[in-house]
């Protein structure tokens, strides 16, 4: 248990900062299974939708301090790569 004031506040920052980054890293867990279901159901235009809009998400976490930098560009690399090897739909 905390004994001084400034570990008392660091506590308290810890709890809240713990909250914000849990709510960060479910928002790009989302984002990144929302486009390897795009994958999976082989739609080219929606998966490339999706990634636009997990890339975002992916980088600001760096920033944030929620995932490593190189764990960010693997995930967006393996994903653009995915998505690259999809067939435009014809129909």
């Amino acid at each position: 248990m905390a004994q001084h004031k400034s570990a008392e506040k660091r506590n308290r920052q810890t709890i809240r900062r713990t909250i914000v980054n849990r709510a960060r890293e479910s928002q790009i867990r989302t984002a990144v299974k929302s486009v390897e279901a795009a994958v999976l159901s082989g739609d080219k235009a929606k998966a490339e939708a999706a990634l636009r809009a997990a890339q975002p998400l992916l980088m600001s976490g760096v920033n944030k301090g929620v995932l490593h930098r190189s764990t960010a560009s693997r995930k967006v690399s393996r994903l653009s790569a995915r998505v690259k090897t999809l067939q435009t739909k014809t129909t």
